[in-house]
Order: structure tokens, then C-alpha cells, then sequence
């Protein structure tokens, strides 16, 4: 079959076609490579999970779930990010790289979640049904059920994964659970309201949102070592990047306090209004705390002080991960294993 000759005009139309096409392909591309530098946040009263581009604090896009989703858990071997869906009673797979909802498993009352140091273990703290579930990492099947009275809230495990400490937020004790065997250790008093717990050189320390304090527990029998005093309504507890210091989000007084690494002294305040609750570090530095009451995440620069932005999110923003990254910072990184090879 014979070709015919376009004419100038049909080429500079194709020409014109293929470079919008290229311009195309280029801009996918660099939406492709920004989604990999992604902001999760949970807003729990949306039913929903806002996914951010970090580099320019945009939202790309919005991902529903059922009713209520608070708290977050990488998997060990960084592929996923788990959400904890506690109303609905579902745990969701995002993909941590794309942000794509890939699967849905049910799960009881999932609202806090975390894996243990050497990724055998799953272990979830079912606020409203008063029970703590320990499941099997490798296939999500349930290994032991214990009930616990009552509302066990946040929770952290030894450095060798034998144990879990869950605080129980309407008892005012901290409870300590063999992950083997699901038996109770101890159960002691620690004060009013606990929250978030943090295994620290050697010891366990709780956030006590009804007190001024966080509490230094001892792991063998849970007495309270030390009561480091700071500002009121201490909620949760996080690690630096650096290894060099610890943030305690004191919610209910709208400060985060910064802890000296080795004395546990507080040495900055950081004003940020919202009830600050869950915080992360950007690759630049950067602190992102979730804002529960003011529907925004606050960006702050942790040497100065100084809030540098802010960015609206859905309803009662709680959870916040970045899959920058590296799976179960949460934990001391000085008692931390390495993580099992995928």
C-alpha cells in the first residue's frame, strides 16, 4: 500500500500532538516521583486518609475507609502501611510508596497497632472493647485475647520482643503482657489517665494525661522510678532522628515539651496550639504534628521553635506517618534489634 505525503500542516499538527504527549508522560513522571515522598494523615472523624506530597505540602488525594480511623503501623518490612479502622473493625493495606489501598482484613476494635522488634508479633489495643489482641505477624491469625479492665490505650515492647506494656487509660495502671504466652506479668498504678509509652534506656515511660508528669517505670514489677514533671495533660512520646532527645506532646495544654536524652529533663517548649497529638520528622528537619482540634498539621522547626506552616486536613487529625521514614521509629532506637530481612 502506497503512503501519501502529509502535508506541512498535518505535520506540524503531529508534531504538536507528540510533544504535548512527552509534556504529559513528563508531568505523570514527576507526579509519579513526587507520590513517593508521601504525608499520611488520619482523620478520624472524616472516615478518611489524607495523602500529602511532602516536598510541597499539597494533598493528592483522599482515601475513604469506614468510620473511624486513628492509628498507623508500618510493616516490618516497609511495603505497607496498616490503618487501624476501630469503629469499622478493619485493618487497611496501603501501599507505602504509591499510597494505593491494596487490601482489607477484619480486625477487632484495631485502635492502637504496632509490630514487634523482631516482626513476629501484631499486637492491637482495642480501646472500646477492653481487650488487647497479640496475632501473629507473619498471617494475621490470632494468638492470644486478653481482656483488661479498661480502655488499653497505647502500648510498646521490650527490646527483645517479649514483652508488651499496654496503658489502661481508664484504670490509671499499666499493664505488662507476655507476647508468647499472653499472660499478664504485672499490672501497677501509674496515675491518672496514661497514654503513650515509650521503652527508654532500660525503662518504660507513660505519658499521664491527667497528671503533669511522665512516668519512669521499672519493667520488672512496674513501680514508678521517677515522676518528670512538665507541663500539663502529657499525651504521647516520640524519638528524635538524631537519637538526642525526646518530644512529649502535652495536648490538653496545647505545648510539646523536649526532653534531654539521658536526663529525661525538659529543655524547650514548644507552643502549638490545637491540641498537638502525634508527631513525625520530615527529611529536612521538620516536626509535623497533628492538630486534633484545629483540623490543620503543624510544621515546626524543632531549633527554634518556630511553626514555618501549616496544612489543612479532614476532622480530628490523629495518626501521621511518612514513608520517609523508617519503619517502628517509634521505638528507642539505642534498644532497637535490627529488623528481620524481608
Amino acid at each position: 500500500m502506497r503512503s501519501v505525503p502529509l502535508s506541512p500542516t498535518r505535520l506540524v499538527r503531529r508534531a504538536s500532538m507528540l510533544m504535548m504527549a512527552c509534556a504529559s508522560m513528563a508531568v505523570l513522571s514527576a507526579g509519579a516521583a513526587r507520590a513517593e515522598r508521601l504525608a499520611f494523615v488520619l482523620n478520624s472523624a472524616d472516615a478518611t486518609i489524607s495523602e500529602f506530597d511532602i516536598d510541597t505540602h499539597q494533598e493528592i488525594r483522599r482515601v475513604s475507609v469506614l468510620r473511624e480511623p486513628h492509628h498507623t503501623a508500618p510493616t516490618p518490612d516497609g511495603k505497607y502501611l496498616l490503618v487501624g479502622d476501630t469503629a469499622g473493625n478493619m485493618l487497611f493495606f496501603l501501599d507505602a510508596v504509591t499510597g494505593a489501598r491494596v487490601k482489607q482484613i477484619p480486625v477487632a476494635d484495631p485502635y492502637q497497632l504496632q509490630f514487634s522488634p523482631d516482626g513476629r508479633f501484631f499486637t492491637v489495643a482495642g480501646l472500646a472493647r477492653n481487650q488487647v489482641d497479640i496475632y501473629d505477624a507473619a498471617d494475621y491469625h490470632l494468638l492470644h485475647r486478653i481482656h483488661v479492665d479498661a480502655m488499653p490505650s497505647h502500648m510498646n515492647y521490650a527490646p527483645d520482643s517479649s514483652v508488651v506494656y499496654v496503658s489502661l487509660q481508664d484504670t490509671g495502671k499499666l499493664t505488662a503482657i507476655e507476647t508468647a504466652t499472653g499472660n499478664v506479668l504485672w499490672t501497677s498504678d501509674v496515675g491518672s489517665t496514661p497514654a503513650g509509652v515509650l521503652w527508654h534506656n532500660g525503662q518504660i515511660l507513660v505519658g499521664v494525661m491527667g497528671t503533669s508528669y511522665v512516668a519512669a517505670v521499672d519493667p520488672t514489677d512496674g513501680h514508678i522510678a521517677r515522676k518528670i514533671e512538665m507541663a500539663p495533660g502529657p499525651h504521647n512520646l516520640f524519638v528524635s532522628p538524631d537519637q538526642k532527645h525526646l518530644y512529649v506532646t502535652c495536648r490538653a495544654s496545647g505545648i510539646i515539651e523536649r526532653l534531654d536524652w539521658d536526663t529525661l529533663n525538659v529543655v524547650q517548649s514548644y507552643h502549638v496550639a490545637g491540641g498537638p497529638d502525634d508527631i513525625v520528622f520530615a527529611p529536612d528537619g521538620k516536626m509535623w504534628a497533628t492538630l486534633r482540634w484545629r483540623q490543620h498539621v503543624a510544621i515546626i522547626d524543632p531549633t527554634s521553635g518556630e511553626i514555618t506552616g501549616t496544612i489543612r486536613t479532614g476532622r480530628s487529625p490523629h495518626g501521621i506517618w511518612l514513608n520517609t521514614n523508617q519503619p517502628l521509629l517509634h521505638l528507642s532506637l539505642a534498644d532497637r534489634p535490627a529488623l528481620p530481612t524481608p
